[in-house]
């Protein structure tokens, strides 16, 4: 089965960990395609989430001006097309790309007409997801969620914690409640390096609508059952859980087993350069060691539709948009 031309739905998905060899060789030029592979994607079995994600600190570095920005946000969106994306959630967090006099504000404003352009351009319906990170001060976390707020009505939709999950999140507490108070859509990742209790302990303190990651809920029953009683998503990056020692491979992937107990999730990459991978290979992993079909695809993009940060409009349009193309790569197929 051939998935390429599968519309498609991601809702996880880090701009500073999805720079294609050909972008970064218009930033770095002269560096080489061994050079790429050792700087900028994971190994495929690391020893923790921490080594993973010290591999975003090359591209973050090469994305402090507005042209690097720019450049690196529509390489995306080439990305996106090629994978036959339909709808995407592009995060980041701004804070970490001050380093050439760029204010925070400036950050946001530059990756958001990025995004209007590769729209445009492309045809792909984006938003824009602002991070905090866990190792971040309270000061820190609230104007990143201030600029969330800030940015409203524009492509900036929701709010995020990334970053080491076992690092506590008493700094974040304050973020999250403002949040909620203004109307600003959450997710927040937990249930990776550590187990159901990070999860437990989100959702107890930050009330978000949809869990990064979450697979490690499935150690615990009950917080599985109260996750699709609250109908709460998990964004699921396959190759990624994989990269970070969750499992040691996708064939022992829980996946199946969420999906089959009727919860809420998505199939994302995490990192397209990061864990070196489309989400057409995560698909086609998804289909070899599960034998996934297009009734299994089109559930979980439908999931995704549901619980995206964006307008009712926009998700009516993207429901007729991915039955409209489902059915036509059946009859094709």
């Amino acid at each position: 089965m051939n998935f390429d031309n599968l519309p498609k739905i991601e809702l996880h998905l880090h701009l500073d960990c999805s720079l294609s060899f050909d972008v970064v060789q218009k930033l770095k030029p002269g560096i080489s395609r061994q050079e790429y592979e050792k700087e900028f994607i994971a190994p495929e079995n690391c020893s923790s989430l921490d080594e993973y994600l010290h591999c975003a600190q090359a591209p973050i570095s090469i994305m402090q001006t507005k042209d690097q920005l720019r450049m690196v946000t529509l390489d995306l969106f080439d990305q996106l097309k090629a994978d036959n994306v339909l709808y995407a959630e592009i995060r980041f967090a701004p804070l970490q790309h001050l380093e050439k006099g760029l204010s925070a504000p400036d950050v946001v404003a530059i990756v958001d007409e990025a995004i209007t352009t590769g729209t445009e351009d492309t045809g792909i319906e984006a938003g824009l997801i602002l991070c905090t990170l866990r190792h971040f001060s309270e000061e820190q976390s609230m104007e990143t969620v201030k600029l969330a707020d800030h940015f409203k009505g524009t492509n900036v939709v929701g709010f995020d914690i990334a970053a080491d999950e076992t690092l506590p999140i008493d700094n974040h507490i304050k973020a999250f409640e403002y949040a909620n108070k203004h109307g600003i859509p959450c997710t927040a990742h937990a249930g990776e390096a550590r187990g159901a209790d990070s999860v437990q302990e989100v959702l107890q303190n930050f009330y978000p609508a949809r869990i990064g990651h979450g697979v490690r809920s499935i150690e615990d029953p009950t917080l599985m059952a109260h996750l699709k009683e609250q109908n709460i998503h998990l964004e699921i990056c396959p190759t990624s859980n994989v990269q970070t020692g969750i499992y040691t491979s996708v064939r022992t992937h829980h996946i199946n087993t969420i999906y089959e107990n009727g919860n809420s999730l998505s199939v994302n990459t995490d990192g397209r350069t990061i864990s070196n991978v489309s989400l057409t290979e995560e698909y086609e992993k998804l289909n070899h060691f599960f034998d996934w079909n297009l009734e299994h695809f089109l559930r979980c993009n439908i999931y995704a539709i549901d619980a995206a940060f964006t307008t009712d409009t926009i998700k009516k349009k993207l429901r007729k948009k991915l039955l409209e193309d489902f059915d036509l790569y059946q009859k094709e197929d």
